[in-house]
């Protein structure tokens, strides 16, 4: 049995480059603080022993160079929009699961919902607030053409991307993506010690 694959996106924390949205309320200080927060929680939460878990990273230089992910496998995230880079994930054989750094409510039960989802459904998606996902899983391989033609970082995102899904689809908790000022103060309301 092919062992699934969790496949976390993450950019490396470089100052003015992270959490830009939220940078201009915080700070481009205190976003990069956050957003480190955000990777780190994510990752110590979905980490689990019945999954493999891979970083896929940008720039690709940041590939050994961020302390903070040391001991995780890292790979490149390929050029271009999200639609290549979620196809390259998919293209392997077996269950495989995408999550971004965005949703920190992530927990390893999640990953574990969406797996077993996949034992009757063909994709699963973890939807945002927003209109996005925060986790997409299949069992693959899966078609480049299904990220064709979404408008991405869009309220209509997850419902372009379920457009191009042949077969079940299964929807697992909806999260929030903390992109926005608002979206961090409602956060924090439930995790008083996150960012302050």
């Amino acid at each position: 049995m092919i062992k699934p694959v969790l496949f976390v996106f993450a950019k490396a924390p470089v100052l003015g480059r992270t959490k830009t949205r939220l940078a201009a309320h915080t700070g481009i200080v205190h976003a990069k603080r956050l957003y480190r927060m955000m990777v780190a929680r994510v990752l110590r939460r979905v980490s689990d022993s019945r999954w493999k878990t891979t970083l896929v990273v940008t720039p690709e230089k940041a590939i050994g160079a961020v302390p903070d992910w040391n001991g995780y496998t890292q790979v490149a995230q390929v050029s271009g929009s999200l639609s290549p880079r979620l196809a390259a994930c998919f293209a392997r054989k077996g269950p495989t699961i995408v999550i971004g750094t965005d949703s920190p409510q992530i927990r390893s039960q999640d990953i574990a919902d969406a797996l077993k989802a996949l034992k009757s459904c063909h994709v699963v998606f973890g939807p945002a607030k927003d209109g996005g996902f925060w986790l997409i899983g299949a069992n693959g391989p899966l078609p480049a053409s299904m990220f064709d033609n979404v408008a991405w970082s869009s309220a209509q995102t997850l419902e372009d991307v379920m457009r191009n899904v042949e077969g079940r689809v299964e929807r697992l908790r909806c999260l929030t993506d903390i992109d926005e000022i608002s979206d961090l103060k409602a956060y924090q309301c439930l995790n008083l010690r996150f960012g302050n």
